[in-house]
């Protein structure tokens, strides 16, 4: 079994977060983002949702690990 590690598991709650933040502007238009750090969505901004998109690119690696280490028992 595949043993999360720190970076793992910060990347899962930031992919949450993320799905959380993109479902909110699909239902509703309400981005949060916007709301919090201003409405053209300064350098901050940018830097948050790059972050979130590392973590979901750190997921999809996630998942490759976790289908090699299950194939091999």
């Amino acid at each position: 079994m595949y043993k999360f590690s720190i970076i793992d598991k910060i990347s899962l709650i930031l992919t949450i977060i993320g799905a959380i933040i993109l479902g909110l502007v699909g239902l509703i238009n309400f981005n949060i983002i916007q709301i919090i750090f201003g409405e053209p969505v300064n350098l901050i901004g940018r830097i948050i949702y790059i972050i979130i998109g590392v973590a979901g690119i750190d997921m999809v690696i996630l998942l490759f690990k976790t289908k090699n280490s299950c194939k091999t028992k």
